[in-house]
């Protein structure tokens, strides 16, 4: 796998104000304003960074907490998690593994088969419908 790796201007140049500030800032989007946090339309969800694929629809579910959940990547290799120690809290921190963008958190709070819930901010992706 190789990474992706661009400057700060080359990132801003490539995102939206927005998306900049998700992905390369850490930062979050408020809850129930996403493009995709009740999206069920069958698809892959995207890195909007460099296109790696990230989720798939069969995984993700009504949460109720206002993010794109999922209760696994499509593809392990395609992501990376890390402990996330800000806001006074202990949480683990969900990036792409190609282009290291911020997508959002993993909980331990999520349905069978793995009890995962990962919250992903939409700003972190594009979607790609079925044909």
């Amino acid at each position: 796998m190789e990474k992706v790796r661009k400057t700060e201007a080359e990132w801003r140049a490539q995102l939206s104000p927005e998306e900049f500030y998700v992905t390369r800032q850490k930062g979050t989007e408020r809850p129930f304003t996403g493009r995709y946090w009740d999206t069920t339309t069958a698809g892959i969800y995207r890195c909007v960074g460099c296109g790696t694929a990230l989720f798939a629809s069969d995984t993700k579910f009504d949460a109720g907490c206002g993010w794109p959940s999922y209760f696994t990547p499509l593809n392990p290799d395609n992501v990376r998690e890390e402990q996330d120690v800000s806001h006074g809290m202990r949480r683990t921190e969900v990036l792409c593994n190609v282009c290291d963008a911020h997508l959002g958190h993993v909980f331990e709070d999520g349905p069978p088969p793995t009890g995962l819930r990962y919250c992903i901010n939409s700003l972190s992706m594009t979607f790609e419908p079925e044909a």
